[in-house]
């Protein structure tokens, strides 16, 4: 029952993005399909309760049709046995630096209206309004060190009371697991049709420490099942 439910929330998800063309929909099935990340936001209820989201560098704006989608086959009966009850959505805006992407979501979601806005935008500059859940899936990383601190100082500002930051990121500590990711990172950034950058990484411990002294309570939670990478998920509470 499970793995139908799965299935099925999968095909939801994905069929939107045939709009946009073959790369759009297989991008998606791929990434919905094999990214433990979007499973395990849902089965472990991260975003439960969550009204306003913003998906800082959201790609083609999966996160946005996995939720919406999710929320629909749990109104119908259709849901995972023992998963939380998934997000009742007001508002789900992404930032994304590559217009293609941009386009790519806004052309397959345009049927959702003004509940899903995808925008063209850079982490380090964009005004992030106000939510109560901000999404960050690896992309941090991609700027140095002092721009993640602002960007993570305007995360703390920009949520409600007792809003959460989902980051994941790389554990640099993580040894040859780390490595694999950041090779898979290029590879996937070049399919995307965009060059490669340099990363700024921490260790697992660091990201801890910084992200606590910033006013978050944080958990670590691994992120990786099913690939041999070494991503973890820190769920960050303001405080």
């Amino acid at each position: 029952m499970q793995a139908d439910a799965i299935n099925t929330l999968l095909d939801t998800a994905c069929e939107p993005y045939r709009r946009a063309g073959k790369f759009a929909w297989h991008f998606a099935r791929g990434k919905l399909g094999r990214d433990p990340a979007f499973k395990g936001i849902l089965a472990r209820g991260l975003l439960s309760g969550r009204r306003n989201i913003l998906d800082i560098g959201c790609g083609q704006g999966l996160l946005a049709s996995w939720l919406l989608s999710a929320r629909r086959q749990y109104e119908s009966g259709h849901w995972s046995q023992g998963w939380p009850e998934p997000p009742e959505l007001e508002h789900v805006r992404g930032i994304e630096l590559m217009p293609k992407d941009v386009e790519r979501a806004n052309e397959s979601l345009k049927h959702h209206g003004q509940r899903v806005k995808i925008e063209v935008g850079n982490m380090c500059s964009a005004d992030f309004g106000t939510a109560d859940a901000v999404v960050i899936l690896d992309v941090l990383h991609y700027v140095d060190f002092p721009a993640q601190d602002d960007v993570l100082r305007r995360v703390h500002a920009c949520l409600t009371p007792g809003g959460v930051l989902l980051l994941r990121v790389g554990d640099a500590a993580g040894g040859l697991p780390f490595k694999m990711s950041n090779w898979v990172d290029n590879v996937v950034t070049w399919v995307r049709g965009h060059r490669t950058l340099p990363r700024y990484c921490r260790t697992l411990a660091d990201w801890k420490t910084h992200i606590a002294s910033l006013g978050f309570q944080v958990e670590a939670m691994p992120m990786h099942e099913g690939t041999p990478f070494a991503n973890i998920l820190l769920v960050c509470k303001k405080i």
